[in-house]
């Protein structure tokens, strides 16, 4: 079925527009993989997986469908049965019901009619906390037919209704939960300072901060900033796990999970810091411990980089690249935080050595598809002023620049004592001013002297070093 599945017109389609097509089966299973999942990002992780996965296509596809006959989202369903007819045009659920959907818009369309009526009537009321609630209905509705947009223009609405930190609060988290689904990250970062920035207090803060750090991660690993979305993922408090929803989601389950947490955490610290800095803040973090061990092969990756085993480490990862492709956060990011990974894989090995032969170094970083041969990815980091090193083809070696130690020294110390005289230098011309009586001193009611008597005082300041200097 995976075979047929890969020759189907979807996903030659997909190949021809240079999206990415996982043919290797994953290592997860779909089932205990997708009931971590609630809400929207369930069905957005299906179609991620379906569309992307020639081994899980008809699984995810079929799941996908099922849980979206559940839902208020026509568009969406028929979307999800036009695909899956181009991959498995025979099987069932492929064929699309169209009394069904009309049954359904049908449906969909008197209930806004319904809301919108009763947001009408309660805005000529003119009752603030009803219009306020209206509008949150109308965006709740708008959320489960998957109008995202729409949805976030009716919560957008009930900020001058809001009468409460509370409601405020609520609404500012309702926001950014609809510019996740759309994956709008400036417009995420932007409502989270504004939830971080509320006037919060007791259990309503401790119960937010772990959402607005996950969240605040997730927004940074879509803009690419992995160091910034690192250092978010690995102070989110273990609070997480067990947070109460707020606003009426539960985040952990809506948004992303405690593994999610710790695959984006660990791999975003392994693409930016240095082993320092991941043995101290990422393997010494009490907090982050607890959803490492969650992924206990990212710990390990960790680890390995920590202890020089870079081509373990390599290894572990390139295992779950496949997991990481079909994940629907982290598949646009996994070339990049990988290229950076073996990036500071190779430097760091190369560190210790003066030579090294090429094909050592290319049994230790197997190639991953990227590059043709090792001498092409090498050449390109010595370019690109990433590894400093020289290759020679002849003798096939990657050679260290050779270095001049008392060169350097020297160099050093000519500095230092340039620096040194410059510094003597401005402090032996400050000492000489206040000798001369050129500083200005100022009390509690002001300056001391008036313009004119300032003149005369320096005016006398200039006579007194003249004299002193033999000048008549």
């Amino acid at each position: 079925m995976a075979s047929d599945a890969a020759d189907s017109p979807f996903f030659q389609k997909q190949r021809q527009e240079d999206a990415i097509v996982v043919t290797d089966p994953p290592k997860f299973d779909l089932e205990p993989y997708i009931s971590n999942y609630e809400g929207y990002t369930r069905l957005d992780r299906l179609h991620h997986i379906g569309s992307h996965s020639t081994y899980l296509a008809a699984d995810a596809y079929r799941a996908a469908i099922a849980e979206a006959r559940q839902g208020q989202n026509v568009q969406l369903l028929l979307t999800l049965q036009e695909e899956f007819a181009q991959i498995a045009p025979g099987d069932p659920a492929a064929n699309i019901d169209t009394a069904w959907a009309e049954e359904k818009t049908r449906k969909v369309r008197a209930e806004l009619d319904k809301l919108e009526h009763e947001l009408k009537s309660y805005k000529n009321n003119l009752i603030k906390e009803s219009i306020r609630m209206g509008n949150e209905d109308l965006g709740h509705f708008f959320c489960a037919c998957g109008d995202w947009s729409a949805a976030h223009k009716a919560y957008m609405r009930m900020r001058e209704h809001c009468t409460s930190n509370k409601h405020l609060a609520d609404m500012t988290l309702r926001l950014v939960y609809t510019t996740i689904a759309q994956k709008m990250w400036l417009g995420v970062q932007s409502h989270l300072a504004k939830v971080d920035g509320a006037q919060r207090k007791g259990d309503e803060k401790t119960k937010r901060e772990p959402i607005v750090s996950a969240c605040t991660g997730l927004a940074h690993l879509g803009n690419g900033d992995f160091r910034d979305a690192a250092m978010a993922f690995i102070y989110t408090s273990p609070a997480f796990l067990t947070v109460e929803p707020a606003a009426g989601i539960t985040w952990q389950k809506e948004v992303l999970t405690g593994n999610d947490i710790a695959v984006y955490g660990g791999l975003c610290a392994l693409a930016s810091m240095d082993r320092t800095e991941l043995q101290v803040q990422v393997l010494g973090n009490n907090d982050f411990r607890n959803f490492l061990e969650l992924e206990p092969h990212i710990r390990r990756a960790i680890n390995l980089f920590c202890n020089s085993k870079y081509s373990a480490c390599l290894e572990v990862l390139e295992g779950y690249r496949n997991d990481y492709l079909l994940d629907v956060y982290l598949s646009n990011h996994v070339a990049s935080i990988y290229g950076r990974i073996r990036t500071k894989s190779i430097v760091q090995y190369f560190i210790p050595f003066s030579c090294v032969t090429l094909d050592e170094m290319a049994t230790k970083f197997q190639l991953t598809g990227e590059f043709a041969t090792i001498e092409d990815e090498l050449e390109t980091m010595i370019n690109n002023g990433t590894l400093d090193a020289r290759i020679d083809l002849v003798d096939r070696l990657l050679i260290s620049p050779p270095t001049n130690p008392r060169y350097t020294v020297h160099a050093d110390a000519l500095s230092m004592a340039e620096r040194y005289d410059h510094t003597l230098r401005l402090r032996l011309t400050r000492l000489n001013m206040l000798a001369a009586g050129f500083e200005i001193k100022q009390d509690k009611g002001g300056f001391r002297e008036s313009t004119s008597s300032l003149s005369e005082s320096i005016g006398a300041s200039f006579r007194g070093m003249g004299q002193r200097m033999g000048f008549n």
